[in-house]
């Protein structure tokens, strides 16, 4: 006699990066005025920086591998593998202030910032 397991529905895996309807809008524009073929952006993180690291952005010609790739309206943004946990619950916004605009990396992860906002201080995510 056969016994079978019961199928549990399969849960989605969290997304390690959420975008706002700004930052997707901006990405959007982004690429539709690219001279490349790329797929979308690539985010990430690098040494660097008084508060030791800083957020980095390019653009995506190719899946790299062991990549994470998030598709989230309309756009793609491919994650560095070595960022993921370091970058697990942060949303990427897009503001426009008086004098510039700029992507922002809201990061539950991060744990200080240098004075003019390029680097911050980022602890891994328990996985």
């Amino acid at each position: 006699m056969e016994t079978q397991t019961p199928t549990r529905p399969r849960r989605e895996r969290p997304k390690p990066i959420r975008l706002t309807d700004a930052a997707a809008a901006r990405i959007a524009e982004i690429m539709a005025g690219a001279e490349g073929k790329y797929l979308g952006v690539r985010v990430g993180v690098t040494n660097g920086g008084c508060a030791g690291m800083s957020y980095t952005m390019a653009y995506a010609e190719e899946v790299s591998p062991f990549e994470e790739v998030v598709e989230e309206k309309g756009v793609k943004i491919f994650i560095d593998p070595k960022a993921i946990l370091f970058l697990v619950g942060t949303e990427m916004d897009f503001v426009q202030e008086k004098l510039g605009a700029r992507f922002v990396f809201n990061n539950p992860n991060q744990t200080a910032a240098c004075g003019c906002g390029e680097s911050v201080s980022i602890t891994p995510a328990k996985a």
